[in-house]
């Protein structure tokens, strides 16, 4: 018979199988025995509940992982005497490598071998670890002919790397990792079943299907002092026949998102009935009532079976001690989680974790326990993408492949490990800022050359001096990291990434276990052969080295505070705490969604006896019902997740269905929404600034007048507090860019063509030629540009006819109206018979309509009428006779046409522009009326100092 048991949820799986073996071996026996666990977290977990229950010395059994190749662990070395004649097994980095090479033999890019060579890994590991042959591969490709043309050349592909990859093993003379545990577990068997060690074996938390693997698991269950330990099947005792049946695995497994599918099949291929299953005896730390893990054995079961819940009384329907938290967003989720955590720790011994598979939230989560002092080790840890090396790695590859485009060099010229230390780097980053600053607005083109000869023609000289000071200031690292980034291969990248950050940051770029696991990242590049053959692209290097540095985990040294932790899935198996926060239980995070397998079908897999996709739901299902046994459970979901609404876990929605909605920890979510807000804190009122008269600006340019009238506090913050809004950089080339452009483009047309028509089309095609319009942009714009500008030439020729001559270009002109000077730049003026004049704004897009003309918020044209004929403009005297905005954007069906600025003549508008001004200029500009913002918000449309103003504070209720 076999000795099977298992653990139920409600205990703490690493607490109760301690606690058990002490009760059965007791201290002298303990050292003798063998304990076999899934991996070399567990092994920690099953250590430090000895050491817990232990109470001083206690030598403990030998501890071995059996070691799992998804994740690069080895089988432990200490089990079997035969590892050693084993050869080696290869590294995964090493693995992705060479299949690269063979990837990028068959004709494909670096990029695309790197990332296929990744999750052709992967299925190679799945296969062998199923045991599936070339020889099952090719039966499949024959016994398959309605597959797609292109899933039979990934067959076909996938058949003959599998033959091809034993070659180039033997030729390294490694072997894959989980063939080589293959072998050591097949092995193990056969010399157990003759020889058993002496001593206790214990195999525990195992819950690999493998064949290899049950296979092992069922000669210990039968081995004269040997025991099976699975965690959280105590319920499958009790689950109903008709339940257990749809388990059964058919190819793969029934229901493979049903938490305890992969503990059937395991027991399945063990060739243990449900019924030979024993009870743990000995208990764990912080168990939770039992009832509580039957109704979750309830909330669990498969849709076909769910219609039992409207049978179970409250009683069975009740999760006792478990509440949920519903936060807006993950910042507010974070926020609640850490002070659930903190108040945790408050009392006495009590411990506390938050398991999430979202890295994110564990970031933020650690990030706000440390405002209290608090240190909680992440011990799934992070990325190497996302320390300081890594992204200094990345900054530097992509600001080299980007040639030193605004956006990356700023990046780069900004991280902290650049620039020096203390007052260096203040000064560096004095410097960062005015090139940051200078950059503001389209792409220079021509890389480090091409920013030079941008800030050379920059026109305001003190602005040109500072921004070349600074330039030759930062530039002279990022010439010499141009001249180290010349790869001809991966490898070629890797020492270019070495002396990049040498060059960078120096020894503080490779200090900590971050800069030591980069240093051997990059190491392991330099050295081997394969990288040394493959050659990518620059416009591959970001995302093949994104890919390299996102696969290593940085993980924490000891040292963080000792009842407070946080747990990935993996990390939380076996263990548990007296609060467990089950964090992000949103869709496509918990349970994570299934990623499509580029090498297998789903129909491949199931017709090649493989799990499907989904069953790594539930693995994540069997994860979350065993957190569920924690004496307090807390469940927390954020509602968007920063772009969209986010979809609640189906676990999430089965336990509330269940029960009838959890208890929400409403003092919890209260707290972390008080905890930021001030004690008074009221919104601010609309703000009314109202400096002196005799401070206020007594002159003022025409195109300002209007958001005088609208958003008097706006031309505060420009005309008086001097704010600006930047341009972002690496910006598009907007609508204001474009009518610059164009303006530029008529300007020249007059001075220099006298508005020949046969001149201007040449002028516009050579303004779009320019390198720096995105091609993109080129194609749409050109086309509607071409008609506009041909309109333009067509009218002016017709008023020339009719005895109108354009007469001056973007001309400055100014007058004074009791006491303020109005300044303005008029784009056109036109003479007629009689020095009649015409002032002519040109629009690339559509002009303000006479509506707001006639209101007096679009005073613009009127304005400079105004000027004109006070003779503000040099060059241009008379009486102003047309008032017209030339409009390139489309009406009735063609690019070009004309507008008045409103419905009256052009005399009468000025007229009712000249009292509109005075009005305005007695009140803001001589007087002492307050600087109102958003006085008239329909004509405000822009938002440049909408967050000054503080706008979403008081809009609505002011």
């Amino acid at each position: 018979m076999a000795r099977v048991f298992t653990i139920p949820a409600h205990r703490s799986f690493a607490d109760a199988l301690a606690a058990g073996l002490l009760r059965k071996f007791g201290k002298d026996e303990l050292p003798r025995g063998r304990i076999l666990l899934p991996t070399n977290r567990a092994v920690r977990t099953v250590t430090e509940a000895f050491v817990r229950l232990s109470g001083g010395g206690l030598l403990l059994p030998r501890l071995v992982p059996i070691g799992d190749p998804e994740l690069g662990e080895r089988m432990g070395a200490a089990l079997d005497p035969a590892e050693a004649a084993l050869p080696p097994a290869i590294g995964p980095l090493e693995r992705q490598l060479k299949l690269a090479s063979l990837l990028q033999d068959g004709g494909r890019s670096a990029g695309e071998a790197m990332r296929m060579a990744s999750e052709l890994g992967r299925t190679l590991d799945m296969l062998e670890v199923e045991q599936v042959s070339p020889s099952d591969l090719r039966a499949l490709q024959a016994e398959t002919p309605e597959l797609s043309a292109h899933w039979e050349t990934m067959l076909a592909e996938l058949s003959l790397l599998f033959d091809r990859w034993p070659a180039v093993l033997q030729e390294a003379g490694k072997v894959d990792l989980a063939r080589r545990r293959n072998q050591l577990l097949h092995g193990l068997a056969e010399r157990w079943k003759d020889a058993p060690p002496s001593g206790f074996t214990v195999a525990a938390g195992i819950t690999t299907t493998a064949p290899a693997v049950a296979a092992l698991l069922r000669r210990v269950s039968q081995m004269d002092e040997g025991m099976v330990v699975l965690p959280s099947l105590a319920l499958a005792r009790e689950m109903p026949d008709a339940e257990w049946e749809a388990l059964r695995p058919e190819k793969g497994a029934g229901q493979p998102t049903h938490p305890q599918c992969q503990l059937r099949l395991l027991l399945d291929r063990m060739g243990v009935a449900r019924g030979e299953v024993e009870m743990w005896k000995a208990g764990g730390r912080g168990a939770a009532p039992a009832v509580r893990g039957r109704a979750v054995a309830h909330a669990m079961a498969s849709a076909a079976f769910s219609g039992k819940w409207a049978e179970l009384s409250p009683p069975e329907r009740r999760l006792s001690g478990v509440q949920v938290m519903q936060l807006p967003d993950p910042s507010s989720e974070a926020m609640a989680i850490a002070v659930a955590l903190r108040a945790a720790v408050e009392t006495p011994e009590k411990t506390a974790a938050l398991v999430t598979p979202d890295r994110n939230l564990a970031a933020r989560v650690t990030a706000i326990l440390k405002r209290w002092g608090i240190e909680a080790d992440d011990s799934a840890g992070r990325p190497l993408s996302a320390t300081p090396v890594g992204t200094l790695m990345l900054s530097m590859t992509d600001c080299v492949a980007e040639d030193f485009a605004p956006v990356p060099l700023v990046a780069l010229l900004k991280h902290p490990l650049v620039g020096g230390e203390g007052s260096e780097r203040g000064d560096w980053l004095a410097a960062v800022r005015a090139v940051d600053i200078a950059l503001r607005g389209p792409r220079p083109e021509g890389g480090l050359k091409g920013i030079e000869r941008h800030f050379n023609l920059i026109e305001r000289d003190d602005e040109r001096e500072a921004a070349l000071a600074a330039w030759a200031k930062v530039s002279p690292p990022l010439h010499a990291l141009a001249d180290l980034f010349k790869p001809a291969s991966l490898a070629g990248l890797a020492a270019s990434l070495r002396q990049g950050v040498d060059l960078l940051a120096g020894d503080n770029g490779w200090r900590g276990p971050a800069g030591r696991q980069a240093a051997e990242l990059v190491t392991s590049l330099e050295e081997d052969g394969a990288a040394a053959s493959l050659k990518p692209i620059a416009q591959e290097w970001v995302a093949i080295l994104q890919e390299l540095v996102e696969a290593e985990s940085v993980r924490p040294p000891y040292g963080g505070h000792p009842r407070i932790f946080i747990w990935g899935l993996l990390e939380a198996r076996l263990q548990q705490a007296d609060l467990m926060i089950l964090g992000s239980l949103n869709e496509g995070s918990w349970p994570p969604s299934p990623s499509p397998d580029p090498w297998l079908a789903p129909k491949l897999r199931s017709a090649l006896g493989l799990q499907p996709l989904e069953a790594r739901i539930g693995l994540a299902a069997h994860d979350f019902m065993s957190a569920l046994g924690a004496p307090r459970v807390l469940l927390t979901r954020a509602e968007r997740d920063g772009r969209s609404p986010t979809v609640a876990s189906r676990f999430w929605l089965r336990v509330q269905a269940m029960t009838g909605g959890l208890p929400r920890a409403l003092r919890i979510e209260r707290l972390a929404k008080a905890i930021d807000k001030p004690d008074g804190h009221a919104p601010t009122p609309r703000p009314r600034p109202a400096p002196p008269a005799a401070e206020r600006p007594k002159s003022i340019y025409v195109t300002a007048v209007d958001r005088l009238k609208a958003d008097p506090f706006a031309f505060y913050a420009k005309a008086m507090l001097k704010l600006r809004s930047l341009d972002p950089l690496d910006a598009d080339h907007h609508a204001a860019w474009k009518g610059s452009a164009v303006h530029k483009v008529l300007e020249d047309w007059l001075k220099q063509d006298k508005c020949d028509p046969a001149t201007l089309r040449a002028r516009a095609e050579e303004l779009v030629r320019d390198a720096a319009i995105h091609p993109m942009l080129r194609a749409l714009w050109q086309p509607r540009l071409m008609e506009a500008i041909d309109w333009i030439a067509a009218e002016v020729e017709n008023d020339v006819a009719r005895g109108r001559q354009p007469r001056l270009a973007e001309a400055k002109g100014e007058c004074e109206r009791d006491g303020v000077t109005l300044k303005g730049l008029a784009d056109r003026i036109d003479t007629g018979p009689g020095d009649a004049l015409a002032v002519v704004d040109y629009k690339t897009g559509s002009p303000p309509s006479k509506s707001a003309g006639d209101a007096g918020f679009a005073l613009q044209l009127g304005l400079l009428g105004l000027i004109a004929e006070s003779g503000g403009f040099e060059g241009a005297d008379g009486m102003v006779e047309a008032l017209e905005y030339w409009s390139l954007a489309k009406r009735y069906g063609q690019f070009g046409y004309r507008q008045p600025p409103g419905k009256a003549e052009a005399a009468e508008f000025m007229a009712t522009t000249a009292r509109e001004f005075d009005a305005l200029a007695a009140k803001y500009l001589t007087g002492d009326e307050p600087f109102t913002a958003k006085l008239h918000p329909a004509y405000a449309p822009y938002g440049d100092y909408d967050q000054l103003m503080r706008l979403d504070e008081w809009y609505g209720r002011d």
